[in-house]
């Protein structure tokens, strides 16, 4: 599958393809990924392209991403937010806004925006954002999706830029209660279980 990109929710050579390292219950899913989420091989640029200059690619990616991998998903995108995660707008003054498709006049919410966005559009079945103060709540309200902040500490923040790191989690976004408990049984676990990438 080609992303369109009709939600304009990728950063500027943001339209990755990744193959999953393994098969799992994902097998077969698309997601995307927030900008401010390492993936190896590529720049986190954090919103601004001004960031980027100086800065090395990641050597190894997240281990949320190396989780969503391993349980069979395929990373399709890298998605646009606010610049360093500073706004609940989901506006970029250096990238553009995503289209919020479910209110194409309306702004999608940030700082998960891109995240959103791209769910929304149905270029992708899952995305994962980052919320500090409200950027996958705000975002998926707006735009009409489900989204999960999940708990403090669930999900490592390690490859994550951090914003305030006593509040960041990873969290994610779908269109469907089905879909989010899909990935959610894959990316948490069980209750109790020690996350492994």
């Amino acid at each position: 599958m080609v992303l369109l990109d009709r939600s304009r929710a990728l950063i500027p050579d943001g339209q990755i393809h990744l193959d999953p390292s393994n098969t799992g219950p994902l097998t077969g899913l698309s997601f995307a990924a927030k900008e401010l989420i390492a993936i190896q091989s590529q720049i986190t640029g954090c919103g601004n392209p001004h960031w980027l200059e100086g800065r090395e690619a990641a050597t190894e990616h997240a281990p949320c991403i190396t989780r969503l991998l391993n349980q069979g998903a395929t990373l399709k995108g890298r998605t646009i937010s606010d610049e360093m995660a500073f706004s609940l707008d989901g506006e970029n003054v250096h990238y553009g806004t995503p289209i919020n498709v479910n209110a194409p006049e309306r702004i999608p919410g940030g700082s998960s925006s891109g995240s959103a966005a791209i769910v929304a559009a149905g270029e992708v079945d899952f995305s994962l954002g980052t919320d500090t103060a409200g950027s996958v709540r705000v975002p998926s309200a707006y735009c009409g999706l489900y989204g999960l902040r999940t708990s403090h500490g669930k999900i490592s923040l390690d490859g994550v830029h951090p914003m305030a790191k006593s509040f960041d989690v990873v969290g994610y976004f779908a269109r469907t209660p089905e879909m989010m408990v899909r990935v959610g049984q894959a990316l948490l676990g069980p209750i109790g279980e020690q996350q492994k990438p």
